[in-house]
């Protein structure tokens, strides 16, 4: 029976062990018990040189997910991978070596991102009336008062002085830093 299993790697090796993974599996004659070796990774925005870039991050550094039925022969191929440290829980059954415990359904989901319920998001920390400081974009350094807060869309309407006059500006929460 195929379940997932979590795997404990040194940090920062995961993507070796996962192609030590796969090559073993090939050359031992493993694909009927090994179906699967997952990285658990998500897209993340970051911002470089002013620029948002979408960048790939590890969720668990040094794991590794398997998706295999256990036998003996699969376990020691796994166990014996250079990299690998071990198995992530473990269960001893009366008289035998300690087995790996498999994965919920539940926290493989998650682990994966396949949730079908949306995410929390991530709340404005600012309020309406607050004085911010524009860091980003063409009007840097000027300041204002929140006026209006977009938590969907991630952005401010916030009152800027230009040449006297009161100015709504659109802004991200990204652009703005409290005063």
């Amino acid at each position: 029976m195929f379940r997932w299993y979590a795997v404990n790697t040194y940090s920062g090796h995961e993507n070796k062990v996962k192609h030590n993974l796969e090559h073993r599996v090939q050359s031992l004659g493993q694909q009927a018990h090994v179906r699967q070796v997952v990285i658990p990774t998500e897209q993340v925005q970051e911002m470089k040189d002013g620029q948002k870039i979408q960048v790939e991050k590890r969720t668990m550094p040094g794991y590794v997910l398997l998706n295999m039925n256990l036998t003996d022969d699969s376990w020691q191929l796994v166990k014996n991978t250079p990299g690998v440290t071990g198995f992530v829980g473990t269960q001893r059954v009366a008289g035998q070596e300690s087995r790996p415990v498999p994965l919920t359904q539940d926290e493989v989901d998650r682990l994966l991102h396949r949730e079908t319920a949306e995410r929390p998001r991530t709340r404005a920390q600012f309020s309406i009336g607050e004085s911010v400081k524009v860091v980003s974009g063409p009007l840097s350094d000027f300041s204002g008062e929140i006026s209006e807060i977009n938590e969907d869309a991630a952005k401010l309407k916030v009152l800027v002085s230009i040449f006297g006059r009161e100015t709504p500006v659109e802004v991200g929460f990204d652009q703005v830093k409290k005063i």
